[in-house]
Order: structure tokens, then sequence, then C-alpha cells
């Protein structure tokens, strides 16, 4: 492979070599006016120097975060001159980008989307809601308390909203931690949270005995109370008796 250290003058090439070039997110052209333009390099310096060139995210947006994306994607700001191709199908993502509030029924559509994408990925928690729940983490029943408990998360952006800008930074800073990776790196991390543990969400079958019987068998279980104007019945009926004193 030909590429350009582009060494500069009062530098010494050999001393160059203490500082990876293709891990770094510069860009390295082929130069035919350097004298040295042989690089060496390893298989897994390009591989990382690729995919920190080739992130495909998967936007999963729940609520007011993912709004920011709309002014990203325009031509402003541009986020695809990192090579970002946002995809619908997390079998063709290497990145997730999970915006918003999670909800305890949300948790285990996120965790199969995240176990459906292909090794390496990599997560970025969007919001301060994603992160720590927000403003529903003090007395929401239904809010999961951090995006982290669920799947293993890469780069932390907080805000409410964040800015498109910090969005780009953490682009940045996900691309400069591929690009020190190794090998040992990319075998596949704890999860907080799997599949396995078969979380289910149920949706009242198991109230449908009793819904199937009629209201005279039931009210033969409870006990009658006596109320000031009588004993109210649950087929709508009303025994008037007189008031208990």
């Amino acid at each position: 492979m030909v590429l350009s250290p582009e060494y500069p003058v009062d530098e010494d090439p050999i001393d160059s070599h203490d500082t990876p070039l293709i891990n770094s997110t510069e860009s390295l052209f082929p130069d035919q006016n350097t004298s040295n333009s042989v690089f060496l390099t390893n298989l897994n310096d390009f591989t990382n120097w690729s995919r920190l060139s080739s992130l495909w995210p998967l936007l999963y947006g729940t609520s007011c975060c993912f709004i920011e994306f709309a002014s990203l994607i325009g031509s402003r700001f541009d986020f695809d001159r990192y090579g970002l191709v946002p995809r619908s199908s997390p079998r063709q993502a290497d990145l997730i980008i999970t915006a918003g509030t999670i909800t305890m029924k949300m948790a285990p559509s996120l965790v199969r989307l995240y176990e459906q994408m292909p090794e390496p990925k990599y997560v970025i928690a969007m919001g301060a809601c994603t992160i720590t729940g927000g403003m529903f983490s003090t007395d929401s029943y239904s809010t999961v308390r951090g995006v982290d408990k669920l799947i293993p998360v890469d780069i932390y952006l907080p805000g409410c909203p964040p800015k498109p800008e910090a969005i780009i930074d953490a682009v940045i800073k996900l691309r400069e931690k591929v690009g020190q990776e190794t090998h040992k790196s990319h075998q596949t991390r704890n999860k907080y949270f799997s599949l396995n543990h078969q979380l289910y969400i149920h949706t009242g079958g198991y109230d449908q005995q009793i819904a199937n019987q009629s209201p005279n068998s039931l009210l033969n279980r409870l006990p009658k109370e006596s109320g000031r104007f009588g004993d109210i019945l649950l087929d709508g009926e009303e025994s008037i008796s007189k008031p208990s004193e």
C-alpha cells in the first residue's frame, strides 16, 4: 500500500513512526513527490481506518432529542462527510444512536435491535433522558434510568437536547476510539440485559378467565358493603335498605 506520510522538513522520518498515522482521522493521499512513499501497516490498523471512515448508524429516536437529526442531516452540518450513512435495518448498521426516553415497554425492542447488529458495534447515548432518565428519573414508574442498564454505551452525549455540533463532536470522539481498537477489544462485551432473561410485557391476558365470567358469579365471591343509600350490585341494580345506624 503506497501512502504519503508527509513528514515535515525539519523532522526525521524515523522518529515519526512513534505515533500511528493510520489510526488518526487525518486523510491520507498518495504523493509522488515524497521520497519515502511506502508506508508499512498491519491488517488491524487498516480495518480500523476503514471502519471509522464508514460508520453506518441506526437512528433510534423515541422523543424530543431525535428532532436534532433533521438539521444534522441537512446541508449546513452535513454529517455524511464523516462517512455516516443512516440505515433502517440493524443488520446493516454498526452504530446505534439512542435519543429520547426509554420506557419499560421499549426496552425489549431496543435490546433486540442491538443484538441483531453485527460485531463490532457501538452505541451513542444522546440526551439526558437516555443517559439518566432526565426529568422522568425521580417519580416515573415506566422509565428506564439510563440506557446503559440495557446495553453497553461507548459515548455519552448530555444535553436537553444536544446541539448538532455536539453530535458531530461525539461522532469524532467515537472515530478516535475506533481508530485505537485492537482485535481483542472486538470481542463480545458483557451486557446488563439480554433477551435470554425472557422479559415479556403482559397485556392483560391473565384476566381472561375472570372477564369471561358473569357479574352475578363474581358477586357471590365478594362481600357486600353497606353504604348510606343501600347495597350496590354489579349488575347495576340497587337494593334499597335502611342505612345502618
